[in-house]
């Protein structure tokens, strides 16, 4: 894989018009990482393509798959799984996206839009700017589109932007939010999706205060599985154990 890891740092560098450095192991994954999430959305070559999927997939399954059959529902058709969502199997996870919908393009960022970006290829980013173009505006907020996967181990990418809190909690920060819920089941349901993964939408960056939105992502789900009748299995992904242990409690509580 080093060889393939150098080749794909090559072909990107060149890009550029720059020449590879010299690095040891963790310093050219985190390049390789960097030259991805700041790579414009633009063909690459056949050659390219299959030695990123092999790497990429080789990555994924050195980091563990957690296939969603071996986890157990902590109340029907709703689960509370702690993990990296780019390892998770299932028919689709949920990507906090930005209002441009390319993912980040910060630099080996924390976010989860980057990690999603950065596992899935760059063939996400050109199938988002391609969806973006037809558009022709930017991806307003609570809103819900759909792309393939491409290298992580789940079959569908859902994006949701959700609202930015500045300052005092509102109303209308928490109706967005709401709706990025709302959505995304929607969608779900419309594409005929058994499964899906939301990670904690607007928490972290975008400072929705992580005890209100767990709330409204759990009341959310649950009347909408009321309202509609809907069969979607839904796993509530958390990166934290802080946030574990608020969803824990609060599924555990409306039991």
């Amino acid at each position: 894989m080093e060889d393939k890891l150098d080749r794909l740092i090559e072909i990107l560098l060149k890009e550029r018009g720059e020449s590879a450095p010299d690095l040891d192991g963790i310093e050219k994954r985190r390049l390789f990482r960097a030259l991805v999430n700041t790579r414009m959305p633009k063909p690459a070559s056949e050659e390219f393509l299959q030695m990123q999927d092999e790497y990429l997939q080789e990555e994924i399954r050195s980091k563990g798959v957690t296939d969603l059959s071996s986890l157990s529902p902590i109340k029907p058709d709703i689960y509370l799984w702690k993990g990296d969502i780019t390892t998770l199997k299932c028919d689709a996870i949920v990507n906090a996206a930005n209002s441009q919908m390319l993912g980040c393009f910060c630099p080996n960022h924390g976010c989860i839009d980057n990690a999603i970006h950065t596992f899935a290829g760059v063939q996400l980013r050109c199938e988002c700017y391609d969806l973006m173009t037809k558009q022709g505006y930017e991806e307003p907020v609570g809103k819900a589109k759909i792309t393939c996967a491409y290298n992580l181990p789940c079959k569908y990418v859902l994006h949701t932007v959700g609202p930015i809190v500045y300052g005092e909690l509102t109303q209308k920060y928490e109706q967005d939010l709401e709706s990025c819920y709302q959505s995304c089941l929607a969608l779900a349901d419309e594409k005929g999706i058994a499964s899906i993964a939301f990670c904690c939408i607007s928490t972290g960056e975008f400072h929705f205060p992580n005890e209100r939105a767990s709330q409204i992502a759990i009341r959310t789900v649950e009347e909408y599985k009321e309202r509609t009748h809907s069969k979607v299995k839904v796993i509530f992904n958390v990166f934290k154990e802080y946030d574990y242990e608020i969803y824990a409690r609060l599924l555990k509580a409306n039991n």
